[in-house]
Parts: C-alpha cells; sequence; structure tokens
C-alpha cells in the first residue's frame, strides 16, 4: 500500500508541475539572473558578467576580475530558485567558472487512495556545474561546462550528467559580440522508478549590439533550433529579444520580450504582457543590485533579485 500510495503522489506531482511547461531537469532552461531575465533571456552573446555560464561557458573568458553573482527567483504558487555563479582566472590555464542552481517546489500533502492525511513531502532539483574557456583564436573563444543534475521527490531521486559547449566570436571596434552553445548534452545516471528521461538539449545561437554614440546594447537569440518542426520558418520561432540602456554609470534599465514564452502563455488569441520582461541594475560601489519582472499573463508573474561584485 505504501508504495502505491506514493506512486500515485508522484504522478499526481508530476502532472501538476507540468501543466507550467516543466519536466524533469527541465529547471534547467529557466531564467536564474535577473539581468538575464529582464533581456528577456537574450544572454547567450554575453560577455561581463559571471551568469553567462549557464548560456555559454565560452562568455567567461571576456571577464575581467573574479567575479561573483547571487540570484533568487520568486516563481509561481511556493516555486523558489536559486543560483550562485563565480569565475576567475586561473594563470595561463585559462579561466574556470562555478555555479550551483537549485529550484524547490514546496513542500505537499501525502495522502492515501482514501484521502487520508498521512504526512508531508517536498521535492527540489539541483544542478552544480563546473565551466571551463579558453582562447581558441583571436577574438575567438571557446568553452565547455559540466553538470551533475540531481532531482528528488520525497525519498525518491534521479541523477544526470550533462554537458554544455559554447564558442564566443568578439569584434570589440563594432561593439558586435556573436555566440554559440550546446546546453544539456547528456544522459541520465539514475532513473525514477524504470522511467528513461532526457535531458531538455538546446542548441542557441545569439548576437549583440552596442549602439554607437547611443548608451545602448540590443541582443537577439534563437532558441531549441536543434527541435524539428513542421516548417523550417517554425523552427525559429522560440526567440527573444532583448535592451539594455546604460542611463549612467551607476543605473541600467533593461527589457525584454519572449516570443515562445508568449506563444505558450497565450489563452485564445489574447497574451496580455506575456512574454514581455523588464528590469533595472543598480551599480552601488562595486555591487551591482538587479531585478527583473516577468509576466507570464493571466497565470501570474515572476520576480528575480541578484547582486553581484568582483573579489
Amino acid at each position: 500500500m505504501k508504495t502505491k500510495t506514493f506512486f500515485t503522489t508522484v504522478i499526481f506531482f508530476l502532472v501538476s508541475v507540468s501543466i507550467f511547461g516543466q519536466r524533469t531537469y527541465d529547471f534547467l532552461r529557466l531564467d536564474m539572473s535577473p539581468r538575464a531575465g529582464a533581456l528577456g533571456g537574450s544572454f547567450v552573446s554575453n560577455s561581463d558578467d559571471p551568469n553567462v555560464i549557464f548560456y555559454n561557458p565560452s562568455g567567461l573568458k571576456l571577464i575581467k576580475d573574479k567575479k561573483i553573482s547571487f540570484s533568487y527567483v520568486n516563481h509561481l504558487l511556493d516555486i523558489n530558485l536559486a543560483s550562485v555563479s563565480y569565475t576567475q582566472d586561473v594563470g595561463d590555464w585559462g579561466r574556470f567558472g562555478a555555479a550551483v542552481e537549485y529550484i524547490n517546489y514546496g513542500n505537499f500533502t501525502r495522502a492515501d487512495q482514501f484521502g487520508n492525511k498521512i504526512g508531508k513531502f517536498d521535492a527540489g532539483e539541483l544542478a552544480l556545474i563546473i565551466g571551463y574557456a579558453n582562447n581558441l583564436d583571436k577574438n575567438l573563444y571557446y568553452g565547455v561546462n559540466v553538470k551533475f543534475i540531481n532531482s528528488s521527490i520525497a525519498n525518491q531521486s534521479s541523477s544526470a550528467l550533462a554537458f554544455d559547449f559554447g564558442l564566443h566570436y568578439s569584434i570589440p571596434s563594432q561593439g558586435l559580440n556573436f555566440g554559440i552553445s550546446l546546453l544539456n548534452a547528456g544522459f541520465q545516471l539514475s532513473k525514477y522508478f524504470n522511467t528513461k528521461e532526457t535531458l531538455p538539449l538546446n542548441f542557441v545561437i545569439g548576437v549583440s549590439k552596442k549602439i554607437a554614440h547611443l548608451p545602448l546594447t540590443l541582443s537577439v537569440d534563437f532558441r531549441k533550433l536543434n527541435e524539428g518542426n513542421d516548417s523550417y520558418t517554425r523552427r525559429f520561432e522560440a526567440f527573444s529579444v532583448g535592451a539594455e540602456f546604460e542611463l549612467s554609470k551607476s543605473l541600467s534599465v533593461r527589457f525584454g520580450y519572449n516570443n515562445q514564452k508568449r506563444k505558450e502563455l497565450k489563452i485564445g488569441d489574447f497574451g496580455g504582457l506575456a512574454g514581455f520582461n523588464l528590469g533595472v541594475g543598480l551599480l552601488i560601489s562595486k555591487y551591482r543590485f538587479d531585478y527583473s519582472y516577468s509576466s507570464m499573463g493571466d497565470i501570474g508573474s515572476l520576480h528575480r533579485i541578484g547582486i553581484s561584485t568582483s573579489l
């Protein structure tokens, strides 16, 4: 009876979570950083933020100094996320990075098939990341991440090993940066019961451009280019665009749009503000504070906060 009760509860949890598009390991697709979130997730060509390790490890190589960043996401219901990222040069070896991202789905009531409450259980997922980046050629950089991923529901768990591969090409004289990455290529180490699950493989390309004579950087990313579609043009529908205005050395304002999120969250022909994002960044001394707001239409909204600094 205990096995049947637990199995029923697990199914209920997985079905409930899937309503919001979340499957095992899919938390790896979520934007942890408030800066990236404000830009709609257009971050694969970033070159100055340690959170780029989640999008394209090759971007780490262009970062100066030792940098660390902490982010917190207040998701829907009782779902909360947090991440930490860090990067530094190690002599002539290149630049290394490390990161942790964690999601907690909250507490759930455990009940038997008759509806009798018999306790509580929780669920969460975790990724531990080690990254490396170096020069491949002039203005061309490469990077690799190794990820250990764990997903747990009550006393059951599943784990996986994944790799990220990235390239970054920079044209400093034109303020142009190009990024390309293959994320979450890997396999399961252990399964929930006997169910084999795939990792959320994601092929991303993107570009960012600092506009001449304006305090503005524009960026665009195309995601999930590895996923097949009925037509060739539909392959590019999972795109996002972002704009970052540096109003002063201390204040930045950001806007972003995620086309796929808007399509997923539309109810009939009405989408409200689903897919639209905005945020601010404030530099005080050597600390940068970031906040972003992401609309999910009638479902609700996400709030992200973060702090980063150079050590």
